[in-house]
């Protein structure tokens, strides 16, 4: 049995606080006065600070307790949240990653140089600016401080808060330090002794606090609680105190006194209950109740990629089961066969799941890029990300993360205009990013489209004419030409900066989505702006597929691609020699004879049937001779030997032990329109 290293759980623990805390500087940016974002982004820093500090990480708590006090003193009114604050606090963010990556490596004096930026943000010659830009209702809260204020504190931990290893008594006691406490306990709850868990605790704490500090002290002492219990402040006057004082004075030593004169009796311990007992209202946000109730399990990747392969040779020994049970007559064996491919299609379908992974982790790692480089060009940049809730197959989010990096800051360089340039032209002064995507049958879709400037078709012709990439004059279509900038070494940038102008990028973006099986789709209008679609499939483990055969090989087609299947007749056949095209309701579909792209050698069919696959919007017809049936898809990856060849985009173990090749359908429709194009050009 292995044993989870404590040191690997903090790091992956503090990565999620660390993202936790991105985003809440990154709304902060938006919203520089929403104290519920500063008291987030606090908490945050806290809780890494301390859990680093219990880990070993001193370097990394020594680091970020100047961050926490920080944003402690905007929590207190003391400056003002800026966009220096913020900008100061992401990049020391940055070296709080690092100091928990590599903590014994040598950072330089890269941490003192953070400090530096942040003590510039929150003091020295810029304190006094703001602070005087503090809200009157943020300085009327630092004034109030100075004055002593009754707090009525209610709250309950859960039953089994102790043996998870907190201590009640010690919440009581950090209340104490604050100022005057009076504390009650509700022992209201506590069940007849038969029924009593020595373990769970179920007391609850009525107190009442006078104190010079403000409400977030109070909250500052259940930091570490405050998800899992029921906690309501409210702040009462003067006069409710002194009144609730006197009551808990005069209660408490009586107990005390009867303890020590006489053994405990029933009526004894009845003396302990409170004569006013308030009972506590149970005041549980909504969003915590569905926290509790939403219970998560962390998996390794590996394990999952593991159940993965264990669950497709599964499915390869089901088909070779489905092969023999339809060759017998034993319907027993039929019988068991068909519950067998049952059970392993739910096992199929429930592990693709566990392997689906929300858009909105890839589509978040984006935020924080569009805000550094909207520093960096001084263009005003907000980014819009639209179905997030979109899933794919976890291989694929983390393959695409690098492509989509270089897919928005070319949009940030090349498509978007200085303010100023937006300004003349008509547009808002904001230029807008947007990041997308939806589902279509087996693909997922997902663009980055801007607003800017557009793609300038001149200047790409130009470039590719001077690069050797086409001939002088050569004629392209609109397509065909915007899809030279993704040739290695293209780019149409006037000079080399930090973003831009090497013309590498773009190359490895079509790379990448070829090895994921996709497509990449451009549409660009000028002076509108440029969108950029890849085309890819859900998942790349198991697909439904339709079997074929053509001559004497067997091929398959991802099922969800297939549109329909219709029979080519012989004469129909002979026909449309010289002009390979259907008519399919009043509309005409290209279609390709596999039997001749292969190379079969073989004569066709009697009864061909020609099986309609799209992608998108455009369809073309594949000629088989032969439909087999559907099948459940092992994907392997081709060998390196066949990393070129175009058709296929892998194989599958059939069910006899022999190997299906199975079709790329983008490579397919693509020659098929090409096809199209060349005979409408001829004829």
């Amino acid at each position: 049995m292995s044993t989870l290293d404590p040191v690997a759980v903090f790091r992956t623990e503090a990565a999620e606080c660390l993202e936790a805390i991105e985003a809440g500087l990154l709304d902060l940016t938006h919203q520089l006065d929403n104290k519920d974002l500063v008291d987030a982004v606090f908490r945050g820093l806290h809780t890494l600070k301390g859990s680093g500090a219990m880990f070993g990480f001193e370097a990394l708590a020594a680091f970020t307790h100047h961050c926490e006090t920080a944003f402690d003193r905007v929590r207190k009114g003391e400056v003002a949240a800026t966009s220096e604050l913020v900008a100061a606090v992401l990049a020391a963010q940055d070296h709080m990653r690092a100091l928990v990556d590599q903590p014994d490596a040598d950072h330089g004096d890269i941490g003192h140089k953070l400090l530096a930026q942040l003590q510039a943000a929150v003091g020295g010659k810029e304190a006094a600016p703001a602070a005087a830009s503090v809200p009157a209702a943020v300085r009327d809260a630092a004034a109030k401080k100075k004055k002593k204020n009754s707090w009525r504190v209610r709250f309950s931990l859960p039953a089994n808060s102790m043996a998870n290893g907190t201590n009640p008594l010690g919440l009581l006691d950090e209340l104490r330090d604050l100022g005057e406490c009076t504390v009650r306990a509700d022992t209201s709850a506590i069940p007849p002794l038969d029924a009593l868990a020595p373990t769970e605790l179920h007391i609850s704490w009525d107190v009442t606090l006078t104190s010079e500090q403000d409400r977030s002290a109070i909250d500052d002492v259940f930091i570490f609680v405050l998800d899992d219990m029921e906690l309501s402040v409210e702040e009462i006057d003067a006069s409710a105190a002194a009144t609730a004082a006197p009551v808990e004075e005069k209660a408490a030593p009586a107990p005390v006194a009867a303890a020590s004169a006489a053994p405990v009796s029933p009526t004894t311990v009845a003396e302990f209950r409170p004569v006013e007992a308030v009972p506590v209202k149970r005041e549980v946000p909504a969003a915590v109740s569905q926290a509790k109730a939403a219970e998560n399990v962390r998996v390794p990747a590996e394990r999952l990629d593991e159940l993965m392969d264990r669950v497709g040779e599964l499915v390869i020994a089901q088909s070779r089961l489905s092969q023999l049970a339809s060759a017998s007559t034993d319907i027993a064996l039929r019988s068991v066969s068909e519950e067998i491919e049952r059970l392993s299609g739910e096992l199929r379908d429930t592990m693709m799941v566990l392997r689906m992974v929300p858009v909105a982790t890839l589509f978040s790692r984006f935020r924080r890029l569009v805000h550094d480089l909207a520093r960096e060009t001084g263009k005003v940049i907000e980014l819009v990300t639209e179905g997030e809730s979109t899933e794919v197959d976890k291989t694929v989010i983390e393959r695409l993360a690098d492509p989509l990096v270089h897919l928005v800051r070319n949009s940030i360089d090349h498509g978007l205009e200085t303010p100023a340039d937006r300004l003349a032209s008509g547009k808002s002064e904001a230029g807008t990013v947007t990041l997308s995507a939806r589902q279509a049958g087996g693909e997922v879709i997902i663009s980055i489209k801007d607003d800017g400037r557009g793609i300038n078709r001149e200047r790409v012709r130009a470039k590719a004419e001077s690069s050797g990439l086409i001939q002088p004059g050569q004629p392209l279509s609109d397509s065909e030409l915007l899809q030279l900038i993704f040739a290695p070494g293209f780019s149409t940038a006037a000079a080399i900066t930090n973003l831009s102008g090497r013309g590498v990028g773009m190359d490895v973006v079509k790379k990448t989505v070829e090895a994921l099986r996709g497509a990449i789709d451009i549409v660009s209008v000028p002076g509108q702006g440029s969108e950029v679609s890849l085309r890819i499939p859900l998942t790349l483990a198991i697909i439904d597929g339709l079997l074929v055969r053509v001559g004497a090989g067997r091929y398959v087609i991802p099922l969800s691609a297939v549109e329909e299947c219709l029979e080519l007749s012989l004469e129909e056949d002979l026909r449309s020699r010289g002009r390979s095209f259907i008519s399919l309701r009043d509309s005409l579909v290209p279609f390709l004879r596999l039997r001749d792209l292969f190379r079969t050698g073989t004569k066709p069919d009697v009864h061909q049937k020609v099986v309609v696959i799209s992608t998108g919007t455009e369809r073309v017809g594949l000629v088989v001779d032969q439909i087999i049936g559907d099948h459940q898809t092992v994907i392997k990856s081709m060998s390196k030997l066949h990393n070129n060849v175009a058709t296929f985009s892998g194989a599958t173990i059939l069910g006899d032990g022999s190997v299906a090749l199975i079709l790329d359908v983008g490579h397919l429709v693509a020659a098929g329109q090409q096809q199209e194009a060349q005979l409408r050009v001829a004829g």
